[in-house]
């Protein structure tokens, strides 16, 4: 083996993690030192995927496309086992599950809304004046919009494998419009609703708390002092569970492809794509082994840290962040500007009014905090909503800050027909159109769910009210 500076195959990861730090720190000084950039409020890893993207498209430094596409890929799945790692906070009433199946049921209701109107904008271009547009691209706006650059990136991979050229970029550049629109709309919103005395525009620097041993840890959990470090335990548990991740998937395409070569070459795709779901399931597939292990003593601690698997999981989406937008090639998207265009701005418009709407209805104590904070959510990431919400709600008094962290977990039960959509659309034109059937009938399911479940939370506030004055 070459170990010398000539190889350079040795040097190549190290020097690709070595950009995307770099890239990392100028945008948090670009943010902290430019006024105009803080104002919009922009994470620093959307900042920096930008200018990832800008120094690429201009050759300034060697940056490897295929390098970013896999710390896309990868990144989104180590995020969401290290969530699902968490040991999960006993709901101390039932008035907490329900504002969390509640909570659930909107985020997934918004996806269903993106993706009704993303293929409505692309059946129309296709049956009008791009015949050649692939059908189900529209169902991009939900996956870039809703939920990331990591699911449009590995969906837009996907859809690109089944005959839509350019469909990662394409993916990629609606989920960095997504970011934009969280950005810039939520903060226009807020300064024109300051101006109208609506909201209370807080000004105040970074929230810095302090971390606590009971923040840290739990009473159960392994000492800080122990044999090995706390951070290599949990790093070693996500690890194993991506192990184990793709021993799954390559036994199930594997075993797809020697009996139902037919079916396989639809599935296999997807299961590859959805590698961050079968990460999950194995993550809980674990945790709950650990909890048995536990309850027969033969495991004395716990092992998992939640503080240490949120910091983890918030690192892996940064750096997906970074390198998703960064892998966008505008070449593979030239050809695509209007329904890109038609599919960002009318998608941002549509989500913005459907959002309105509801949170007035279900958040009315809160209108302003839960509206903010879903948008920038369900058009960014859970960071850009949590950062819209710190503007008019720096000490989050509000609950609306819980219900994203909330409605995440349930969320991803009640998401699960989508990923079926997600895999049905491109099967046919026929299938397009009954995916927005589909879509159009779970959506008012979900909605009836919502506003019943609001019903019976006013009902119990109306009792409990009744019973103080008496």
């Amino acid at each position: 083996m070459d170990y010398s500076a000539a190889n350079t195959q040795l040097w190549t990861m190290l020097v690709q993690i070595g950009i995307i730090a770099f890239m990392l720190v100028i945008s948090n000084i670009i943010r902290q030192k430019v006024p105009l950039i803080k104002k919009t409020l922009m994470p620093t890893s959307v900042i920096a995927g930008f200018l990832l993207l800008l120094v690429k498209s201009l050759g300034w430094l060697p940056v490897d496309s295929r390098f970013l596409e896999m710390v896309t890929y990868h990144g989104i799945a180590i995020g969401f086992i290290a969530l699902s790692l968490k040991i999960e906070k006993k709901e101390s009433t039932k008035e907490g599950a329900k504002l969390a199946l509640k909570n659930g049921a909107l985020i997934v209701s918004t996806y269903l809304v993106q993706c009704i109107v993303g293929l409505a904008i692309s059946l129309t271009l296709a049956f009008t004046v791009m015949p050649s547009l692939f059908k189900a691209s529209g169902i991009l706006l939900p996956m870039g919009y809703g939920q990331g650059p990591g699911q449009a990136n590995n969906v837009g991979t996907t859809y690109e494998s089944l005959g839509f050229v350019g469909g990662q970029s394409y993916g990629l550049a609606i989920a960095a419009a997504g970011f934009l629109c969280a950005c810039i709309v939520g903060v226009v919103y807020i300064n024109i609703q300051s101006k109208k005395s609506r909201v209370h525009k807080e000004e105040h620097g970074d929230i810095s708390g302090s971390v606590t041993v009971e923040t840290f840890q739990d009473r159960n959990e392994i000492p800080i002092s122990q044999s090995i470090d706390k951070l290599s335990i949990q790093m070693a548990l996500i690890i194993l569970v991506y192990v184990f991740t793709y021993m799954v998937i390559k036994f199930v395409t594997n075993l797809l492809g020697t009996h139902l070569p037919g079916i396989a070459a639809t599935i296999s795709p997807l299961l590859w794509g959805f590698n961050f779901i079968i990460g999950s399931i194995m993550a809980i597939l674990l945790k709950a082994i650990i909890k048995w292990l536990q309850k027969t003593h033969i495991m004395k601690r716990q092992y998992q840290n939640n503080y240490l698997l949120s910091r983890i999981s918030g690192l892996a989406f940064d750096i997906m962040i970074i390198a998703g937008i960064a892998s966008i090639d505008f070449d593979d998207i030239s050809g695509l500007w209007i329904p890109f265009a038609l599919t960002s701005i009318i998608g941002g418009i549509v989500t913005f009014a459907f959002l309105k709407v509801i949170c007035n209805k279900i958040y009315p104590d809160y209108k302003e905090e839960g509206f903010l904070s879903m948008f920038g959510m369900l058009t960014g990431t859970i960071s850009s909503g949590i950062l819209l919400l710190r503007e008019i709600d720096p000490d989050f008094e509000t609950p609306a800050a819980n219900n994203l962290v909330s409605g995440s977990g349930t969320g991803i039960a009640f998401g699960a027909p989508v990923l079926v959509l997600v895999s049905l659309a491109p099967k046919s034109t026929g299938w397009c159109f009954g995916v927005v059937g589909l879509a159009t009938i779970y959506l008012a399911i979900l909605l009836f769910m919502i506003f019943k479940l609001n019903k019976k939370a006013k009902s119990v506030s109306k009792n409990e009210a009744e019973k103080l004055e008496a």
